[in-house]
């Protein structure tokens, strides 16, 4: 609950580590106060009573400082509220009134008929943040642009921005450089999170990956998305971010309809990097990430093995091998439904083949549950193949634009879910599939970009934008209130679409198409700067990697680098040898014993993934798990001790390897030796508190 100034008009927000602040002024003017160490009521009282800045000539004096900055009036930063209606455009808001209730701060604004609420919300020192537009009394109103936040920082000089870039298989890669003048825009203009760009943002001036402070900023959508970071002529900075990629607007509110944008989440940390993400771990998944708290077991995936050359005689000797190695759940990938024989055809049937699956999936399933594994299976409901008997039923049911040619990728074209009549279909399909069998576990893929959003016959055809991940999430509730047993990956072609949105409905992500181990180390170095490793699914496959650069490696190294994560093997088990089947099955069993810690557990990056030895470390009570990989030695150079972290000094470690006992300090000041040697090399070890 907010902390209220008696006069009503400043609000501070609190958590263990952090505070939020903001004030109204007389003219209705919703000022920031503060983010950053935690303050009381009179230290943001003083803040309030602070006087502005002088005169400036050709500025404004709300720019910089400003909660939400709105279209309209004497502003030149960039607005997060953009609203045209019949008779005019911009915002000239008069505050209404606010409330205080439960955990949830709202501060409620009108202009002539359109109502605007700010929702703060403060979990942990994480605070969400969210706004909800209405259309009281018009005819109609278009939101032309209508962001979730705009976050201001703290005058400072020398900040560095921080983001997530990449591509396909190659995902995730972490890059840092100063901030200059002017906006620095990352986004999506692809219908999903994207491959590019991570929604999530952090900016410092001086920090190290343990000590400085650090202020973070993630956006839970999973469509179009546009984050802009805005070093403005004076020197403040402000970050402003929301759905959408652009300002051609969002919706069209008739009377009485109302747009709540998705939450932008914000976090300030004097820990530096690690300290803010074991920050955003721990709020994930306390607040965010489904049944976090309950371990991911152990899979088993086809894909890599099989491909689309798939039988229920087959997938059953797999699934033979894959439990004795330990595996938990075996998934069945793309291949099993329809005309499935290729990626040219069968998507939007989702009924299984009658040759490969002549009595459905249940028999495949049963004799999985009978081996004592859980059973998944593939699917992308939100495509369709030409080559299928639903596109050839229902052409209009995907996105076009009349008199234009329709776009394939990968042979598919994107169902436009905004329909009602589509998303009834998805739900009747998937709701009869799950209930056709003992499915525990979909894979849901994503495998295309939007380049034809078109909408025919609909009078403001940009909503699909909007619509479209509404009714994804619509689809994706309405599964798991009917089928609670049931697990969801969410994939799109693997890290296209990972943010806090669809985190919310999903319980692990695909982290990336890309199974190479050492590719895997720096995808897994960025992943992990925002999310936790209890989503972050990792694979063992074969080696050579076939999948994508013939690369050599050791099984030991293969294992060491996708535990971790949520561990999985996606090799063709039937050409392992009979001494691969063994020692995979002796790393699932070390995996086991050590997944409380590595999923649940916080994380300190001890080595980045730059050449040489790289480390991670997760700490868990009494327990202690380090993971390391040397990439390369070079003759005469020993790989270095790895100094650990989040340790007690003063007391005393037994290494579950060998029995040796080392001190608290001596490990935090001089590090502990690994071992390794040579090229891809790779070790776990395990400590624990005496």
């Amino acid at each position: 609950m907010a902390d209220v100034a008696e006069d009503g008009h400043t609000w501070l927000l609190s958590g263990p580590t952090s505070s939020y602040a903001l004030h109204l002024t007389p003219a209705d003017e919703l000022l920031h106060l503060h983010w950053g160490p935690r303050i009381g009521l009179a230290d943001a009282q003083a803040l309030a009573e602070s006087p502005p800045p002088g005169h400036r000539p050709f500025e404004s004096p709300l720019d910089g400082r400003e909660e939400y900055p709105v279209e309209g009036g004497p502003r030149f930063t960039r607005p997060a509220l953009s609203v045209r209606t019949d008779e005019r455009r911009g915002t000239e808001w008069a505050f209404e009134s606010y409330d205080s209730a439960g955990d949830e701060l709202r501060l409620r604004f009108r202009d002539d008929g359109v109502e605007i609420t700010l929702h703060y919300r403060m979990r942990g020192d994480v605070v969400e943040r969210w706004v909800t537009v209405a259309n009281g009394t018009h005819a109609r109103v278009e939101l032309l642009r209508a962001d979730a936040a705009t976050w201001t920082l703290p005058d400072r000089e020398g900040w560095r921005l921080s983001q997530l870039h990449g591509r396909w298989a190659a995902e995730s890669r972490l890059t840092t450089a100063p901030l200059t003048y002017g906006e620095k825009v990352i986004g999506s203009r692809r219908g999903h999170t994207g491959h590019q760009h991570l929604p999530w943002v952090a900016l410092d001036t001086d920090a190290t990956e343990e000590s400085g402070e650090v202020y973070g900023c993630a956006l839970g959508w999973s469509g179009t998305w546009r984050i802009a970071v805005a070093q403005l002529p004076d020197a403040r900075v402000q970050i402003t971010g929301g759905a959408g990629h652009d300002d051609s607007g969002l919706l069209l509110l008739r009377p009485g309809e109302a747009y709540t944008t998705p939450v932008f989440a914000g976090l300030w940390s004097d820990g530096g990097f690690g300290g803010a993400s074991r920050a955003w771990h721990a709020y994930q998944r306390a607040y965010v990430i489904p049944d976090a708290d309950r371990d991911r077991p152990v899979l088993f995936n086809c894909w890599e093995a099989t491909k689309f050359d798939i039988s229920e005689e087959q997938q059953t000797a797999l699934a033979h091998r894959a439990a004795e190695i330990g595996v938990e759940l075996f998934v069945v990938d793309d291949g099993w439904f329809g005309a499935r024989t290729s990626d040219r055809a069968g998507l939007g049937d989702w009924t299984p083949n009658p040759d490969r699956f002549p009595h459905g999936l249940r028999p495949l399933a049963d004799r999985v549950h009978g081996l004592g594994m859980r059973f998944g299976i593939w699917v992308e409901p939100e495509m369709v193949n030409p080559d299928s008997d639903l596109y050839r039923a229902h052409p209009d049911w995907v996105q076009y634009r009349p008199g234009r040619r329709r776009t394939e990728q990968r042979n598919q074209l994107v169902l436009n879910l905004a329909r009602d009549d589509v998303r009834e279909y998805l739900w009747e399909r998937l709701d009869a599939l799950l209930s056709s069998a003992p499915i525990d576990y979909v894979k849901w893929d994503f495998n295309r970009c939007f380049t034809d959003a078109g909408w025919p016959g609909e009078p403001y055809p940009q909503r699909l934008w909007v619509d479209h991940v509404r009714a994804l999430y619509a689809l994706l509730d309405r599964l798991r209130a009917a089928h609670p047993k049931v697990a969801f990956e969410s994939c799109s072609g693997g890290g296209g679409r990972i943010d806090l949105g669809v985190l919310s409905r999903t319980d692990q992500v695909w982290t990336s198409d890309n199974t190479d181990p050492l590719d895997r180390l720096a995808i897994q170095h960025g992943f992990s700067q925002i999310h936790p490793a209890r989503i972050m699914a990792a694979w063992v496959t074969d080696s050579p990697n076939t999948q994508l650069n013939g690369r050599v490696s050791t099984l030991r190294f293969r294992f060491v680098s996708a535990m971790a994560g949520v561990l999985g093997v996606g090799g063709d088990l039937t050409r392992w040898s009979a001494r691969e089947l063994a020692e995979a099955g002796r790393w699932v069993a070390l995996y086991k014993e050590i997944r409380p810690v590595v999923q649940r557990g916080a994380l300190y990056r001890l080595r980045p993934p730059r050449g040489g030895l790289s480390a991670v470390q997760y700490v868990l009570g009494d327990e202690t798990v380090v993971l390391a990989w040397l990439q390369a030695q070079r003759h005469g150079e020993p790989a270095p001790a790895v100094r650990l972290r989040g340790l007690d000094p003063t007391a005393s470690y037994e290494c579950r390897e060998t029995g040796a006992v080392h001190r608290g300090a001596v490990l935090l000041h001089h590090g502990l030796r690994t071992g390794l040697t040579g090229d891809l090399d790779a070790a776990i070890i395990r400590l624990h508190r005496i």
